[in-house]
Order: structure tokens, then C-alpha cells, then sequence
């Protein structure tokens, strides 16, 4: 998709954009009778055809929309609107739109093109499709063209490996995908095989690890800025391709779903490549704990006992608890062999987050105020909201173990997030910017282009605004 600074033919094709207020004012300037199909209602989309072209007349709603908003617009007209939309220059005729809404326009009509498998089959990807507006100088739609795409092939990277079924996204499927990713974009790559981890000492990872049929895969990835004194972002991603729950087996009716155990990985992915692609004057150490969570006779089994890359010891009293138990290793690993300014892990943790929020935001926990902040202020400005939980050290009462220095679950039914945030936070070595985010239920769940749950996406957004921006 080409965007254009320019006004100057006759276009066979036009996005006429309105928010109800600015479709009161003018509908007097069009055909009498079409108040009767269009308002500017909030996703409304009015086709006109005429013997010169097509215009698409799309409502905003109110004039109050905040910018995801539009972005949430352009998705759906760009899924909906497929079929139809030509790939020819068009014109964009919206005078009340600013910089910024113009930027989210465009990222929804890419990120809407997903589909899964994905292919670049969409119109707005073809060449010959340019987006005419003369609002803005060229050099800010190139801008604006080049995050863009970024995010959209962040994103759409993020969705496709979420969505990909088990069977194609074995470990070593996906490892070979990171080594292209590293390699396209300069990446530093580094992979741990199980015997690697096993000298190293990673074994809570391990101890998941060692009941699949495939070697383990603790990959690092780091993206390095030539600026100087540029702040460090540690992400961790939780990595689980596939959840059986182990031993302690899931209900079979939904487990289909459970490819979606690695929502966390694909966050961390998306935003990576944002970066990259951005050349963001930041630096970012990535660490995803690749695994899948099998039943074998190698299983690791409840009651089992387990030390930690940090010499604690782990009591396991459900082995679909597994989640905490990489990411443990996960963590102490970042804190004791980088340097990094802001630690943030993410993972599809907990049916209890997914009871407590539903699809509307994740379950944010943090030891740090500026960074809690900074992420709830994230998360409503890109609509990948977060809602604050407490660390309080009563939790810690429900992981003291009798055999072990800590158990990996509580046998209370309640409050499973906390608990596994509480769990979490023994292993950062007392980093002091840590936040934990579980996005059990929102990185997977209704889409528009999907009849059954997919993945949203969720994070890419909330992680690319938060390390482009920080100051």
C-alpha cells in the first residue's frame, strides 16, 4: 500500500469518511435519499456506484472516537469489504482527520487483510493500490506508510504462528523461523538444546521440557541500537506450542484451543519485529522458553521436585502449572546474565484471569509504579487494556512449600493469577521494573475473521507504543 500526497486525477475509487456530526452538516450535499442507508454510525459502510466509480462512504460515529477506534474501523471495512475494494489509486476524503487518525486508518486496513493461512492476496497489498491524501506532506505519509507496514507485519507474524495448528509448529518448525527473523533482521540468535540447559541448570524449564518427544529450545534473541545509552527492554514470552496439561491432563473438550498457549512468545515476536523493521533507538533482549507440555513416560509428575536456574527449589503439584515453571527460568535467567532496565514478562497463564476479565484486558501485576502506570496509560491508548493486581506478601504464604523452597501452585481455588504472579516475582533476582502480564484471555478469542476463537494479536500494540515512546 502506497501513500500518496497528492490530489491532482480523477479517481474511479474514494474513501469518504464521516463522523455523524459531519454527516449531518453535509448530507445535504449528496443524493436526497441516502440518510436512508447511511448515518455515520460507528462501522456503517454505504457502497455508491456510478458510471465513473465507486465510493465508499464509511461512518465514524461520534466525533468523541478515540484513535484505536478507527484503526478497529479500518480493520472491519478491510475484512468486510475484501471482495470488493480495487486496487487502483484512491482517494482518502476526510478534511477533519488528523495525523495520527490517518496513521491508525491505515494500520487497520493492513492488519485487517489477516486471514489465516496468510497470503498478501488482500487489494490494499497490491502495488497498484495507493492511498491519495493531501493533508499531510509526503514525507509524513512515508512515515506513517512505514509504521505501517511494521506493525501490520508484526502483527500479522503474531496471529499466524498463534493460529498455526499443532502439527506445524513443532519446535524445531519454529526455530528455524526465528533463525530467518534473526537473520533478515540482524538479530543476535542464541538456543539452548536440553543438554545445553541441563549445564546451564535450567530446570524448571527442563522439568516441562522433559516429557516432549522434541529438545528443548530456550532462545534468546537480542536487537541492539548503535544509539548511545539506549535504555534495555527484557522481554519474556511464554512459549508453550501445545498444552495437554501433562499429567494432570485437561478437560479434552476445548484443548484444540490449547495451541494457543504461546500467545505470550508471539507478543514479544510482534513487537520485536516492529522494532527492528523501526530501527528503534532502543535495545531489546527477547528470551522465549520453547517447549510444548506432552504426556510421555518422561513426563514430570505432581510431586516432583525441581531446582530452579536460580537454586530454588520447585514443589510440582499440578503439571498444568507449567506456564510459571518456564517462565521462572525464563526470568532469573534475563536478570542474572543482562542488563536490563525494564523486565516484562507475558503469557497465556491462567483460567483464573480469563474467569476474572474475560476478552475485555489482561491481568497486569508489577513492583514498580512508573512502569504500572506507563502500562495502563499503554494499554488505553491502544485498546490492549490492562487492569492492575496486587503483589502482597499474604499470597506468598500460599507457595510455601513443606518438601520444597516454594510450590508451584496453591491448593485454594482462588486467586490462581495472583498467586502465579506471587510465584513469578521469587525468580527475578530482585529486579526493580518488573511487571507480569497474563493474557490468558485476550490474546485468543472472537475475531472477525475467523468463525471460531483466533488469535487477536493481542500485546504487539501495547509492547511496540510502549517501547517506541518510552522516554
Amino acid at each position: 500500500m502506497q501513500l500518496i500526497n497528492t490530489k491532482n486525477k480523477n479517481y474511479t475509487q474514494v474513501f469518504h469518511l464521516f463522523t455523524e456530526e459531519e454527516w449531518s452538516k453535509s448530507s445535504k450535499n449528496f443524493n436526497k435519499n441516502m440518510p436512508h442507508f447511511f448515518t455515520g454510525k460507528k462501522h456503517e459502510v454505504f457502497v455508491n456506484t456510478h458510471e465513473e466509480g465507486i465510493t465508499y462512504f464509511i461512518g465514524l460515529g461520534k466525533s468523541t472516537l478515540q484513535n484505536f477506534e478507527i484503526q478497529q474501523i479500518a480493520i472491519k471495512f478491510s475484512q468486510t469489504q475484501k471482495k470488493t475494494i480495487q486496487a487502483v489509486p484512491t482517494l482518502f476524503f476526510a478534511d477533519f482527520i488528523d495525523e495520527k487518525q490517518f496513521e491508525e486508518f491505515a494500520k487497520g486496513l493492513l492488519i485487517g487483510t489477516y486471514h489465516y493461512p496468510f497470503e498478501k492476496d488482500h487489494p490494499v497489498w497490491d502495488p497498484e493500490f495507493e492511498l491519495h491524501f493531501e493533508n499531510l506532506s509526503q514525507k509524513k505519509l512515508d512515515l506513517i506508510s512505514q509504521r505501517a507496514e511494521a506493525l501490520s507485519n508484526g502483527q500479522i507474524a503474531c496471529q499466524e504462528w498463534l493460529n498455526k495448528p499443532a502439527n506445524l509448529k513443532k519446535p524445531d518448525a519454529l526455530s528455524l523461523y526465528l533463525k530467518n527473523v534473526a537473520k533478515k533482521y540482524d538479530l543476535k540468535y542464541t538456543s539452548f538444546n536440553r543438554k545445553k540447559c541441563e549445564e546451564l541448570g535450567l530446570g524448571a524449564y527442563l522439568s516441562v521440557n522433559q516429557g516432549s518427544a522434541y529438545d528443548a529450545a530456550f532462545t534468546i534473541l537480542e536487537y541492539k541500537s548503535n544509539v548511545k545509552n539506549a535504555k534495555t527492554f527484557g522481554l519474556v514470552g511464554k512459549c508453550v506450542l501445545f498444552d495437554t496439561g501433562g499429567i494432570s491432563l485437561k478437560n479434552p473438550d476445548n484443548m484444540h484451543y490449547m495451541k494457543s498457549d504461546m500467545g505470550g512468545a508471539t507478543a514479544v515476536l510482534g513487537s520485536l519485529i516492529y522494532a527492528a523493521e523501526m530501527q528503534l533507538p532502543v535495545n531489546i533482549v527477547a528470551i522465549l522458553p520453547i517447549t510444548d507440555n506432552a504426556v510421555s513416560e518422561n513426563a514430570f509428575l505432581p510431586s516432583d521436585v525441581v531446582t530452579a536456574y536460580n537454586g530454588k527449589t520447585i514443589e510440582v503439584l499440578n503439571t498444568d502449572a507449567e506456564g510459571r515453571m518456564i517462565l521462572a527460568d525464563g526470568l532469573s535467567y534475563m536478570a542474572k546474565n543482562f542488563n536490563t532496565d525494564f523486565m516484562i514478562d507475558l503469557a497465556t497463564l491462567t483460567g483464573s484471569s480469563v474467569r476474572m476479565f474475560g476478552d475485555t484486558c489482561g491481568a497486569m501485576f508489577s513492583n514498580d509504579e512508573e512502569l504500572k502506570d506507563l502500562l495502563i496509560k499503554t494499554g488505553n491508548k491502544t485498546n490492549q487494556r490492562l487492569w492492575n493486581l496486587p503483589l502482597w506478601d499474604v499470597w506468598k504464604d500460599d507457595i510455601q512449600s513443606d518438601v520444597a523452597d516454594l510450590k508451584n501452585i496453591s491448593m485454594k481455588p482462588i486467586g490462581d493469577c495472583i498467586v502465579a504472579a506471587k510465584f513469578l516475582e521469587q525468580f527475578i533476582e530482585n529486579h526493580p521494573k518488573w511487571a507480569h502480564l497474563d493474557i490468558a484471555g485476550v490474546a485468543f478469542g472472537n475475531v472477525g475473521y475467523s468463525k471460531e476463537k483466533a488469535a487477536t494479536g493481542f500485546g504487539v500494540q501495547l509492547l511496540a507504543d510502549l517501547i517506541e515512546n518510552y522516554r
